[in-house]
């Protein structure tokens, strides 16, 4: 009789059923299945990781673009002044600026504006 590790192979499947719980259908509890859905949310774990910042860039362009047009000005236009000024404030910040401190968004606009 061959020798086979058992417990390794238990192990493996245990891991993997507890990595999918949660998961509806056979996908929580048939080895194969969940398997298959595991490595399927892996990959889309991954991707999504990568496309959360991209999406708050996103976000962040919105809100500025926005915040930026009640002053007269196009976010690119205020990007652009920006640049030239040497004001180096960068998305995140002018998007929290623009949401939380208006006054404050408003003067770094009016400041951008004069130069």
């Amino acid at each position: 009789m061959r020798a086979r590790n058992r417990v390794a192979s238990r192990e493996r499947r245990r891991r993997v059923l507890r990595l999918t719980k949660g998961y509806w259908g056979r996908k929580k509890n048939v080895f194969r299945h969940a398997n298959n859905q595991l490595q399927k949310g892996l990959t889309y774990a991954y991707a999504h990781r990568r496309r959360k910042k991209r999406d708050f860039r996103c976000l962040w362009i919105v809100r500025i673009n926005a915040a930026a047009r009640e002053h007269g000005l196009s976010y690119s236009q205020l990007i652009h002044k920006l640049k030239q000024t040497g004001l180096q404030l960068n998305r995140k910040m002018l998007a929290d600026l623009a949401l939380t401190q208006p006054k404050t968004f408003s003067a770094i606009v009016e400041k951008v504006k004069a130069a």
